[in-house]
C-alpha cells in the first residue's frame, strides 16, 4: 500500500492498488504512490463538475483560497522539497527553489484580473467582450519540474473560475501528492482534484466528456496524442511540448563569460528542460575556445545525488531518459563525433551521466537533429550569421533560442530572426511568470503565464445590447 492519498472532492483518498517510485540516484524503488482507479477517476470529474457554478461565480473568494492555497504549500515547503529531491533527481536546494517558485506563481495569479472590454457604449447599444471559464479542465504534468509547472497551470486555471482535476507524470507523482495534502484545506472540495496512475490513466481523463479543456506539458508524441484525443469532442487543448534550441554565438563574446552562462542556460537540471539551450552555433573565430571554457565548465560542475550537500547536478530522472540520452551519445561517438568531456554513465546504480560536450557533429546527427534532453551539448561552428540563423530555424521545433554578442542592437536584430517562442539575447533561461510562455511549430499550441494563461483558460462571451 501506498503512504500517500489521492485528492478528491476535499478527501484524501487511499487506492487498493499502488506503483513504485524510483530514486533516480540510485534506481531503486524508494515509495509507492497510489493507482487511482477507472471509477475514481470518474468521481473526481464530476466532483469538479457539481462545484464548478458556485466557484465560477465569486473572483473574490476565489482570490482568497489562491492565496489559502499558496501559504500551505510554503508552510509544508521543507517536507514537499524533500521528496520532490528523492523522486527527481536535483539537488535539494534547487527543489526547494521549486516550491518557492510554486508559491509565487500562485500569489501572481491570484491577483490577476479579466477585465470586461468595452467595445461600444453609446446610446443605440452596449457591446461588452466577457471572458468566461470553461468549466471543468484536466492537467497533466512532467516529471522535470512537477511542483512548479503544476501549480502555475493549476493556479491560471482556478483563478478563471476553472476546476481542476491535475494528474502529475507516474516518474514524480509524490510531491504532487504532498501538495495535495497541505492545500486539503485551502480550497473548496471539488474545485482541485489530484490523482495519479499509470500512463493509460491520462487517456481516460482526457477523453471524459465533461472535461471541456486539457492542458499537457510532455514530449511532442505524447502532445499529438494529447490533440487526438481532444479532436472527437473539440476540446480545448493547451499544449507545452519540445525544444531543440539553437544559440547562437557571434565573433564579438567575451568567452568566459558567455561559456559560464551558456552552461547553465543549458545544463540546468542536468539539460532536463524543455527551453533549454540543446545545440550552439559559435562563429569559427571564436569556437575553439568556447569548446575549451565550456568542457571545463562541463568537468568541474558535480554531478550526483541531490540529497548530497556539494552537487550541483543530478541524475537524469527515469531509465528511458537515461537510454535514451545514452543512445544519442552513443549514436553520435559512433559516427565520428569527439567527446571532448563526459560522454558515460557515472556509476553502475541509478541514472547520473556525467556532462558531455561534442563536436565534430553536422546538423543531421540525431544528438544535433533531435531533443536530447538531457547533460549533453553539441557545438558546432559557423561562418556566416545568416547561415547560423537558417541552421538554427532548420527544426521542426520553435520553442526558445537565444544570441550571444558584445553588440545588443545586432544580437537583437539576430535574435528576431529566430522561429521560436522566446528568444533571448546574452542569457538563456530567463523566465519571467508574467511574460507569455509557448512555441510555434512542433513546441507547441497556446500559451502559459499572466493575462496570456488567462486567456487560454477561458472563452469568449459577447453581450450584444440594444438600447435604440
Amino acid at each position: 500500500m501506498s503512504d500517500y492519498s489521492l485528492l478528491i472532492n476535499g478527501d484524501l483518498i487511499r487506492t487498493k492498488d499502488s506503483f513504485p517510485v524510483i530514486n533516480p540516484a540510485n534506481g531503486e524503488v524508494f515509495a509507492r504512490a497510489p493507482e487511482c482507479s477507472i471509477e475514481q477517476v470518474n468521481q473526481a470529474v464530476e466532483a469538479a463538475e457539481q462545484a464548478f457554478p458556485a466557484w465560477k461565480s465569486d473572483i473574490a473568494k476565489r482570490k482568497e483560497a489562491l492565496m489559502a492555497m499558496a501559504n500551505a504549500i510554503q508552510a509544508n515547503s521543507e517536507r514537499i522539497a524533500e521528496v520532490l529531491t528523492l523522486e527527481q533527481g536535483k539537488p535539494l536546494s534547487q527543489s526547494k527553489m521549486e516550491i518557492m517558485g510554486s508559491v509565487m506563481q500562485i500569489q501572481l495569479s491570484a491577483n490577476l484580473t479579466m477585465p470586461v472590454e468595452v467595445v461600444q457604449d453609446s446610446p443605440k447599444g452596449l457591446l461588452e467582450v466577457h471572458r468566461k471559464p470553461y468549466g471543468v479542465v484536466a492537467t497533466i504534468t512532467p516529471w522535470n519540474f512537477p511542483v512548479s509547472i503544476a501549480m502555475g497551470k493549476v493556479a491560471t486555471a482556478l483563478i478563471s473560475g476553472n476546476t481542476v482535476i491535475l494528474k502529475p507524470s507516474p516518474f514524480t507523482p509524490l510531491s504532487t501528492l504532498l501538495v495535495a495534502e497541505a492545500v486539503q484545506s485551502a480550497l473548496p472540495p471539488g474545485v482541485l482534484n489530484i490523482i495519479s496512475g499509470s500512463d493509460p490513466l491520462g487517456s481516460h481523463l482526457t477523453a471524459h466528456p465533461s472535461v471541456r479543456k486539457i492542458d499537457f506539458t510532455g514530449s511532442v508524441n505524447t502532445g499529438k496524442k494529447v490533440a487526438a484525443a481532444a479532436a472527437p469532442d473539440l476540446k480545448r487543448i493547451t499544449l507545452e511540448l519540445g525544444g531543440n534550441d539553437a544559440a547562437i554565438v557571434l565573433s564579438d563574446v567575451n568567452v568566459k563569460q558567455v561559456a559560464k552562462s551558456l552552461f547553465w542556460g543549458a545544463f540546468t537540471n542536468s539539460g532536463q528542460v524543455c527551453i533549454a539551450a540543446k545545440r550552439v552555433y559559435a562563429h569559427e573565430s571564436v569556437y575553439s575556445n568556447l569548446v575549451e571554457a565550456m568542457a571545463e565548465m562541463a568537468s568541474k560542475t558535480s554531478v550526483g545525488d541531490g540529497m548530497v550537500e556539494g552537487n550541483r547536478l543530478g541524475p537524469i530522472n527515469n531509465k528511458p531518459q537515461f537510454d535514451r540520452v545514452r543512445e544519442l551519445v552513443n549514436d553520435a561517438r559512433n559516427n565520428g563525433a569527439t567527446i571532448v568531456t563526459g560522454g558515460d554513465q557515472l556509476s553502475d546504480n541509478g541514472y547520473c551521466f556525467a556532462n558531455t560536450i561534442i563536436t565534430d557533429v553536422d546538423d543531421s546527427t540525431r544528438i544535433v537533429a533531435e531533443e536530447q534532453f538531457g547533460p549533453v551539448l553539441p557545438i558546432l561552428s559557423f561562418s556566416d550569421t545568416d547561415e547560423a540563423i537558417t541552421r538554427a530555424n532548420n527544426t521542426n521545433y520553435g520553442l526558445g533560442g537565444s544570441v550571444w554578442s558584445g553588440d545588443i542592437d545586432k544580437a537583437t536584430e539576430v535574435a528576431q530572426q529566430l522561429e521560436c517562442g522566446t528568444a533571448w539575447v546574452n542569457q538563456h533561461l530567463a523566465l519571467n511568470p508574467m511574460v507569455p510562455f509557448g512555441g510555434s511549430k512542433w513546441s507547441g499550441i497556446g500559451y502559459i503565464n499572466g493575462r496570456w494563461g488567462v486567456e487560454g483558460s477561458t472563452e469568449i462571451q459577447v453581450i450584444n445590447v440594444k438600447r435604440a
